[in-house]
């Protein structure tokens, strides 16, 4: 049995016509998988922090007892109380050389909060934090401290104080 020369050309092409057609199938399937998954969510648009209601100017003359001290963050400084109880005696000071917004914000070991500030400025301080939750004497709690740049209200850094409530 001889081939006569289409014949010959048939067979020959028959795998590469195979193997292209696969390409081109394999194509498709990448490009219906790529434009059907799903667009991640957006999330909620970020809503400012209000300014705490109950700032003062000025550096507060704190009480001893508290473990009030001043923490350096590197980008900033802040000054609180340690010993937190259920006074919510924090005193949050934000010094006057800081270029930053702070906030506290106190959680629990699960990380549920216990309460917040609102925004202090540099220069001011805020004497009390309201507790939504009053823990028990020595229960662990962290107060998380955060910072914004004035305006953008762009993070300028967080920091965390791990104590017990007093």
């Amino acid at each position: 049995m001889y081939l006569t020369g289409s014949d010959f050309v048939k067979k020959k092409n028959t795998p590469l016509i195979i193997a292209a057609a696969i390409c081109v199938l394999s194509l498709i399937v990448m490009v219906v998988a790529l434009t059907g998954q799903k667009q991640p969510q957006a999330t909620g648009e970020f809503t400012p922090p209000p300014f705490d209601s109950a700032v003062v100017v000025g550096t507060p003359t704190v009480p001893d007892g508290l473990g009030y001290n001043e923490l350096d963050c590197q980008v900033y400084k802040v000054s609180l109380c340690g010993k937190l109880n259920a006074d919510g005696h924090i005193w949050l000071t934000n010094p006057e050389s800081n270029e930053v917004w702070l906030k506290v914000r106190i959680l629990d070991a699960k990380g549920n909060i216990l309460g917040e500030t609102g925004l202090v400025r540099p220069g001011e301080y805020v004497q009390t934090v309201a507790l939504t939750t009053i823990p028990k004497s020595g229960t662990p709690i962290t107060l998380k401290i955060m910072a914004y740049e004035p305006d953008t209200y762009y993070s300028a850094g967080a920091a965390s104080l791990n104590t017990t409530f007093a």
